[in-house]
């Protein structure tokens, strides 16, 4: 089966910048995968090139195996992208404005699929409102229909949920997760790192535009070994005896780094020991975030 993306040491340089350092990259067919990197990283730019709105400075990209220069027909067809920025038509109603992002790609009457998009993403209500006097989630939500309305293979959405609020996030992410389950490849770059983490399989990591890492979400989390226990005393002074292991204030508390979980009964004797009682407690464990954070900075040492 061809990737449904694969991207063979791909440099984009803008003068004397360097955006793109050399990327290779093969997603699956049918995979959630996760585009991480802080800002600056090179992720819009890699998706500017898949989407044939930027030509690579050199090496290759393809979507469901079209070559995003040489067969850009085929690709941009293969592939539906939901920009960072809120680019909308102040001209037209929601309808109108899918209708037309239909005819872009030759469909003729596309009203059964509009209506289903617009029943996910909360729209109907919306279908006859002009574009412009809609709130910045509203656009958001039309901008995903947009991206959705020629039925894509490969959907890439570019920090889909900034600015959206609870509700629709919610909505939108089990609106995703089906199309995903049907088989359609999505690929996700956010900086809500709790989003990749629940929903991306596999995640890459950018970072000045070099990918860092490229694996499972399982295997990016197994690499933080040990947990945090949050506490929460009175008196509130920490006994001297823990402070190596301190990493934090946590809520007027304090945050502990620990490896085992026979060290979490040595902290429970040292507080006996020293007469402070334990107002609240909580055992967590390492996030995504705590990877990431991780990584960029052995990134930059």
């Amino acid at each position: 089966m061809i990737p449904a993306i694969q991207v063979e040491n791909v440099v984009k340089r803008y003068g004397e910048l360097t955006a793109l350092a050399g990327v290779s990259l093969e997603i699956a067919q049918g995979e959630f995968f996760g585009l991480l990197g802080p800002n600056g990283a090179g992720k819009t730019t890699l998706i500017s090139i898949l989407a044939g709105l930027s030509i690579a400075t050199s090496g290759s990209a393809r979507v469901m195996g079209s070559d995003v220069v040489k067969q850009y027909r085929q690709s941009r067809r293969a592939l539906g992208v939901v920009p960072q920025e809120l680019v909308f038509d102040p001209f037209f109603t929601v309808r109108e404005a899918l209708t037309i992002q239909s005819g872009y790609f030759g469909i003729r009457d596309n009203r059964a699929w509009i209506d289903e998009l617009l029943h996910h993403l909360d729209l109907t209500e919306k279908a006859d409102t002009n574009m412009r006097r809609l709130s910045g989630g509203m656009k958001r939500r039309v901008l995903i229909g947009q991206a959705l309305v020629h039925k894509p293979q490969v959907i890439v959405l570019d920090e889909p949920t900034a600015g959206v609020d609870v509700e629709l996030r919610q909505s939108l992410w089990r609106f995703i997760r089906n199309l995903n389950q049907q088989g359609h490849t999505i690929v996700l770059t956010t900086h809500y790192l709790e989003e990749a983490q629940s929903l991306c399989g596999r995640i890459a990591m950018l970072k000045q535009g070099k990918i860092v890492v490229n694996d499972t979400t399982q295997n990016l989390l197994n690499r933080h070994t040990g947990f945090y226990v949050t506490l929460k005393l009175a008196p509130s002074e920490l006994p001297a005896a823990l402070t190596p292991w301190l990493v934090g204030p946590a809520d007027e508390g304090y945050r502990l780094a620990l490896t085992e979980y026979t060290q979490l009964e040595h902290v429970m004797a040292v507080l006996r020991s020293a007469g402070t009682q334990v107002l609240e407690m909580e055992v967590l464990q390492p996030d995504l975030e705590e990877v990431f954070v991780k990584l960029m900075k052995e990134q930059r040492a």
